[in-house]
């Protein structure tokens, strides 16, 4: 029997960080049956957070799956949900669930309405096409304030969010939550944890306002649908289900956003966010068919339909290590998915075995026999597939597109205590390796030390602890350390690369001329050229003068060298190298010969063309009460910051500012004594900029001396 997908939703939770994600899903949790007592993540309890780590801080580090049940009008609809991590060194967690999600609940804090975070949450899914819903949580808290919530999506997102919920009462006075569509209020009981939802009559105090905001909700609605604004522009009120099916219609097309509200934690308005997805959010069948590549032929475009009979197709979007063996979240684009079926990854040739096949409830699992279409589910036997491989039928490969994954900005030593120790660290970080796409290590020969790099100080923080604590390891770890990049400021045409190696019997001779420029991803991609490392190779050779085999060889050692850095040992980034022209020797030519000439070639390049160090900049967000005002901006400034924006948020100020990261290490410390621990910041990687001569001058002595 074919799975109705229209009973299917695959939706993620996320958000700013502390806008209380993981307390939406704990209710949701509650509400759906999977759980009989409500985790609270202030107590370590919260059933998603289940690494020791999160239970400690009280934030979430990695995506956590569930798939839970929600009966609405008398059917019973499965919910696939993802609850996602809130702090940016966390982003890559965002990013592969949101790849596969049908769908996302929004969350927002109903006094500070879109952070800095949020935008960046709300970017990802913009770019992965996710149609999405706004829930205002926290109206509970002191100051929380729906309208200004509203408006921050406006602004600051430049969304087209539509209140469908209004909340009754807001602080310590909030009882419970207007339901605009259908006119009606919903009270929640506290003694019963808000299971009981009581529906009542609007009270006469409110009617007025939600009137008003009932009829700039029909206003915006039928701005969606032609027969809609017919009817609004002859003065007739529309119906419920027209209302609805013009939501869900705009939702669909991310022409709109509804907005609900609620407190997750004192457990009003989160059942209605569950109708609400259900409503307004897609199922699998109602997206566009899965867009993929011919393995084969890289240029021919396939497609596959939403449909159990079709060949079977799944993105691998996660891998956690297990002792019982890894388990490999896929999502099932199409087809079925047997136990003990064998499939192929179309990437590696690589053939892989489904032994074993779960339902996840964090990090609880329910074996099943077989996963359809549309579905999100564990697979144990995964051998040599990773996040971002396409998983297929042999019969029927396809290479479904790949998710992007941002470049480490922090570094740090890190060298095993004993002999015994140095076998286990290799092991380990080859197994963080696959779980995190974000993690980078390599070692260092001349030093001995091996590097690890991840997205800021938090997340090298959560490794060092995984290791030592989870692996059992024994590390010393040096002090971060900012990963800077090399580039070029001009282009230099015609340069040699000439290899010549005569030891008596046979030599070695390579011989090539190129040309280096400065580019782009986005010139790269109009040009069509792998940009594999921000590097990208195009061979313009013609007529013969180097032979076909040794082109790839060049580009080799052209590749290797920009990873090893020119002039200060750091990766070589944006740059493009165009193949030109060179000679050979009929008996001493060999590709080492021409790996070694195109990297003698790029060495001699990259010094005519004005090399540039570059360092990451950090977007900075400070919250600061305003007597701190001048003392933070003024640490701001000494950081070689630059402030780029103000705003008053009542007694406060937000001040957005671009710091380089080699500045803000201790940043949180310095902040908290400045403004005597009222002042807070959230920072993200914004992009790679040139450093100031005598600073880069400074990193490259003392990359020298190390």
């Amino acid at each position: 029997m074919a799975t109705d997908l229209s009973y299917i939703r695959n939706i993620g939770i996320c958000a700013h960080i502390d806008a209380g994600k993981t307390t939406v899903s704990e209710r949701i949790l509650y509400y759906t049956g999977k759980t009989y007592k409500i985790g609270e993540v202030h107590e370590g309890t919260a059933t998603m957070d289940f690494l020791q780590e999160e239970q400690e801080r009280g934030i979430t580090i990695q995506s956590a799956a569930t798939t839970c049940p929600w009966e609405k009008d008398g059917k019973e609809y499965k919910i696939n949900l993802i609850d996602t991590p809130g702090h940016v060194d966390f982003t890559i967690e965002v990013e592969r669930s949101l790849r596969v999600l049908d769908g996302a609940v929004a969350v927002f804090d109903g006094k500070e309405g879109v952070e800095a975070q949020s935008e960046t949450v709300w970017r990802q899914a913009e770019r992965y096409g996710v149609p999405r819903m706004c829930f205002v949580n926290k109206m509970d808290k002191i100051g929380a304030d729906f309208d200004f919530c509203m408006k921050t999506i406006k602004t600051r997102l430049g969304a087209n969010g539509i209140a469908i919920h209004y909340p009754i009462g807001r602080g310590h006075e909030l009882e419970g939550i207007i339901d605009l569509v259908e006119m009606k209020a919903h009270y929640y009981k506290a003694e019963d944890k808000g299971s009981i939802i009581i529906e009542k009559e609007i009270p006469a105090d409110w009617m007025e306002v939600a009137k008003k905001w009932r009829h700039e909700m029909v206003e915006r609605v039928s701005e969606l649908d032609d027969n809609l604004m017919n009817k609004y522009l002859n003065g007739e009120e529309p119906t419920v289900p027209e209302l609805k099916a013009a939501l869900r219609k705009g939702t669909i097309e991310k022409r709109c956003f509804p907005v609900m509200a609620g407190a997750a934690l004192k457990n009003v308005g989160v059942q209605k966010v569950l109708d609400c997805v259900i409503d307004y959010l897609p199922n699998p069948g109602e997206k566009a068919e899965v867009e993929g590549t011919n393995p084969r032929d890289k240029n021919e475009k396939m497609t596959r339909p939403h449909d159990d009979s079709a060949p079977f197709s799944a993105l691998v979007f996660k891998v956690v290590a297990d002792q019982h063996g890894d388990l490999t979240y896929m999502r099932i684009y199409s087809g079925k998915l047997l136990k003990g079926m064998r499939i192929i990854n179309p990437g590696n040739g690589e053939r892989e075995l489904a032994s074993r096949i779960f339902e996840m409830h964090a990090q609880n699992r329910i074996p099943l026999e077989e996963a359809t279409c549309g579905n999100i589910v564990a697979v144990v036997g995964i051998k040599k597939s990773f996040t971002g491989d396409t998983l297929c039928d042999p019969e029927a490969p396809i290479i479904l597109e790949r998710m992007t994954f941002p470049e480490p900005v922090i570094s740090m030593s890190i060298e095993p205590k004993t002999q015994a120790d140095r076998q286990k660290l290799g092991d380990a970080l080859q197994v963080i390796r696959r779980e995190d796409p974000s993690f980078r290590s390599n070692y260092n020969e001349e030093t001995g030390q091996t590097i690890i790099s991840g997205m800021g100080e938090l997340h090298l923080e959560i490794i060092r602890n995984k290791l030592t604590r989870d692996m059992k390891i024994g590390v010393e770890v040096g002090k971060p350390q900012v990963a800077y990049r090399e580039t070029i400021s001009k282009s230099v045409k015609d340069v040699r690369g000439l290899f010549k190696k005569q030891t008596g019997g046979r030599g070695q001779f390579g011989d090539c001329w190129i040309n280096i420029e400065p580019i782009t991803a986005e010139q790269a991609a109009a040009e069509e050229l792998d940009f594999s490392d921000a590097v990208a190779f195009e061979n313009a050779v013609v007529g013969g003068t180097i032979p076909k085999e040794f082109i790839p060889s060049v580009e080799y050692g052209v590749r290797q060298t920009a990873l090893g850095g020119i002039i200060s040992g750091f990766p070589l980034i944006n740059v493009k190298v165009t193949l030109n022209e060179g000679s050979y020797h009929p008996v001493d030519s060999s590709q080492v010969a021409f790996e070694q000439a195109g990297r003698l070639a790029l060495l001699e390049a990259v010094q005519k063309a004005g090399p540039v160090l570059l360092e990451p900049v950090m977007k900075v967000v400070v919250t600061v009460p305003e007597e701190y005002f001048g003392s933070v901006t003024g640490d701001i400034s000494s950081r070689r910051g630059m402030i780029v924006e103000q705003e008053d948020r009542g007694v406060v100020k937000l001040v957005t500012c671009e710091v380089p990261l080699s500045e803000m290490f201790g940043y949180t410390t310095q902040l908290r004594s400045l403004s005597q621990g009222r002042a807070s910041n959230t920072m993200e990687f914004l992009e790679y900029r040139a450093m100031p001569r005598n600073l880069q001058e400074e990193v490259i002595k003392a990359g020298m001396k190390s």
